[in-house]
């Protein structure tokens, strides 16, 4: 569900317990829009692993990951070198991790995740209905981005 920025405003003006929002619209003209209305009033975290970086650049604060799971010392890294001025090392490791975010999305969250913490030993359960396994197309492709990022032999 998408929060339109016009209501966002309403939102934080009426209830100022409200401190924060996962943007995870993926338009990033909509979080400049909200950050232009709200400047200080809201934090913004990313909710898109292939985003952090253009949404830390419009005032975001971090990201709430499905990645982090797989690689949390490169999300925590990326959002600490942003913050600390070093843009470059932060878009590399945004860069890097391109690949093995766009195969954690290959079908719905958290199916992808979950079976790749499981093939890499990280005994998470199995997935509940209505969730069913990955097909087995997909959980090849899986696999060779968790090879490729030297995760899995």
């Amino acid at each position: 569900m998408n929060i339109a920025p016009s209501t966002l405003v309403k939102i934080c003006a009426e209830c100022k317990n409200v401190v924060a929002i996962k943007e995870a619209s993926g338009n990033i003209s909509q979080i400049a829009e909200i950050k232009a209305l709200l400047r200080d009033k809201i934090d913004i975290y990313s909710g898109n692993d292939d985003q952090i970086i253009p949404i830390m650049s419009l005032g975001g604060i971090g990201v709430i990951s499905v990645v982090a799971n797989i690689l949390p010392k490169e999300m925590h890294d990326m959002c600490n070198y942003y913050m600390q001025g070093k843009l470059e090392e932060a878009l590399k490791i945004q860069l890097d991790t391109l690949a093995l975010t766009n195969a954690l999305f290959i079908e719905t969250n958290p199916i992808p995740v979950k079976t790749a913490m499981n093939v890499l030993g990280l005994s998470v359960g199995d997935l509940r209905l209505p969730l069913c396994s990955m097909s087995e197309n997909n959980l090849a492709v899986l696999k060779n981005e968790l090879k490729a990022y030297g995760l899995l032999k």
